[in-house]
């Protein structure tokens, strides 16, 4: 089995050319495009795009996916912009050459049951899954903190209730653990149909604490075995996290980034699973 490496290269640095130089170092020939300049991927003009996309060429590197925003707004807010924003993200997606968007399922109040949003959170991703579908990519959901689809049970409800095939899971072990779930024990099962991408960052279930892979309470090894027993064959994107996590993202610096890179490639190696 064959595994694409990639990564949140703003984590690395906001200039571009950091971060394609820190990806050089560790032989990733791919990135998840969330921000660059500081700018997010769904407020980048036609020019900042083109000198983007002029940097990777040059430095041989593709985007393996969008790290979008989509859905990372209370679920109470309009609906309107945010299909707006979609179509503008699905476009930069196709101009990059890629067909996967991560995305996000709604912020719920504080304090209330994520059961009473369901029917709206619904209704919200299936108008996306549709703006996708219409330009041939896949949404991949991940689960966030204190989003509707924040635990394993959610995250398949909302997938398969929306049935569409633009709309499939990424697995982010550190947000589960973060939730209080165990990540191959309690969430494996039940998304594995629906994976399509990795997000990698581990976490301590202590204190929530992001770590390197393998360093916290994430079952890191589990996951990537039974990844490598069923044969996945799609991209492990790296998410660092280590010198600053936040609700709209993180940082980690090149350091930071390097260090988790070699995380995640001594657990490959150690099982067996080769990468490019």
């Amino acid at each position: 089995m064959t595994v694409m490496l990639s990564g949140f290269a703003d984590e690395i640095s906001p200039d571009p050319r950091e971060q394609l130089a820190t990806l050089a170092t560790e032989s990733i020939t791919h990135l998840e495009l969330r921000s660059a300049w500081s700018v997010s991927v769904a407020d980048l003009t036609g020019a900042q795009l083109a000198e983007f996309r002029a940097m990777l060429a040059d430095a041989g590197v593709a985007v393996s996916a969008i790290g979008s925003p989509i859905g990372k707004i209370p679920v109470g807010a309009p609906i309107g912009p945010e299909l707006d924003r979609m179509r503008r993200v699905a476009a930069t997606a196709r101009e990059l050459g890629t067909t996967i968007v991560r995305v996000f399922s709604f912020f719920i109040p504080a304090g209330e049951p994520p059961g009473r949003y369901r029917a709206q959170v619904i209704d919200r991703m299936a108008a996306l899954a549709e703006i996708a579908a219409g330009q041939g990519l896949v949404l991949a959901h991940e689960n966030e903190k204190e989003i509707f689809g924040d635990t394993p049970g959610r995250c398949t409800d909302l997938i398969t209730a929306v049935n569409s095939p633009a709309l499939r899971a990424t697995f982010d072990a550190a947000n589960f653990v973060q939730c209080g779930v165990r990540p191959f024990s309690e969430a494996y099962g039940p998304l594995r149909p629906h994976l399509v991408y990795l997000q990698v960052k581990d976490a301590l279930a202590a204190t929530g604490e992001v770590v390197p892979a393998g360093r916290g309470d994430g079952q890191m090894r589990e996951t990537l075995a039974a990844l490598r027993d069923s044969g996945f064959a799609g991209v492990m994107s790296l998410e660092p996290h280590l010198a600053r996590a936040g609700r709209h993202g993180g940082f980690s610096g090149p350091e930071g980034f390097t260090l988790a890179a070699r995380s995640l490639k001594l657990i490959l190696n150690e099982l067996g699973i080769s990468w490019r």
